[in-house]
């Protein structure tokens, strides 16, 4: 999606004070892409519409997709709007367990107590690989799925 023949900004939400987006952020620059960032959890509105972005990406960070805080009560709900809207949608770690809330599944701890800690292959799909340079391993710390 362009906009003025410029590529549309990217819609990326963290949630921590200080994290940024990192290696994604820098790959969409370089792709021409603004980053619109976003903290709901200090206070930051999400857009009702996606209309004006190219997509948005959902980062991790250290709550729990369980917690009951209001904002991310909201930012599940708020999961709806690229849904409906058809944008093109990715959520990391936290975000993506978000995403499962937002759809009706569950997230919680692994059965038997189980963390998923350390670096792990990523085996992107065509259209994936096709869109984005990849790393071929990611680090992860996960406590719940």
């Amino acid at each position: 999606m362009t906009l003025n023949g410029d590529p549309a900004p990217v819609l990326v939400v963290l949630h921590q004070e200080t994290s940024t987006p990192g290696r994604i952020g820098q790959m969409l620059a370089r792709r021409g892409h603004r980053l619109d960032i976003r903290r709901p959890r200090f206070g930051d509105p999400l857009p009702a519409t996606l209309a004006g972005h190219a997509g948005a990406i959902v980062f991790g960070g250290p709550m729990s997709a369980n917690d009951g805080e209001d904002w991310i009560r909201r930012e599940i709900d708020w999961i709806g709007v690229p849904l409906k809207e058809n944008r093109p949608f990715f959520g990391i770690c936290l975000g993506a367990q978000l995403l499962v809330r937002h759809l009706g599944g569950r997230v919680g701890a692994h059965p038997r107590g189980a963390m998923e800690v350390g670096w792990y292959p990523l085996h992107p799909t065509a259209e994936a690989r096709d869109l984005l340079p990849w790393p071929q391993q990611v680090y992860q710390w996960h406590r719940e799925g």
